[in-house]
């Protein structure tokens, strides 16, 4: 698939996952589609909770997603969010993401344009054991 395909397919897949973000302190719902490298494709949304720290992110819901079908691979992932559009992932997730797929793409804005870019280039000096 070329990436402009996978590209609209995974903004298509973020849109309507962001339906269903429960977000109801910052109103910030956010909808993630993750591509594995096995081909399917994995969906998480921001779950909020009253006490903020235990709030959990779309790329991670996504993230587990996958890991319970078994896929630890990842080749794409788009963020959504409806009055901002595309989004990049919080640290936080990319340095979860990066566990797993550190050469993996990720759409973001740049120069008023949706651009994937590698996250080993958004997240240079991952945390290591």
């Amino acid at each position: 698939m070329k990436e402009k395909e996978v590209k609209k397919i995974l903004i298509d897949y973020a849109k309507k996952a962001s339906n269903n973000a429960y977000a109801p302190y910052s109103k910030f719902k956010v909808g993630c589609a993750l591509l594995g490298k096995n081909g399917k494709i994995y969906t998480g949304v921001n779950v909020e909770n009253a006490s903020f720290g235990l709030t959990v992110c779309a790329e991670r819901n996504a993230v587990g997603q996958a890991i319970s079908d078994g896929c630890k691979e990842f080749s794409h992932l788009v963020c959504f969010e409806k009055r901002t559009g595309i989004i990049p992932p919080c640290g936080a997730c990319r340095q979860v993401l990066s566990e797993f797929s550190p050469e993996m793409k990720i759409l973001i804005p740049k120069n008023g344009k949706n651009t994937f870019i590698k996250l080993s280039k958004l997240l240079p000096e991952t945390f290591v054991l």
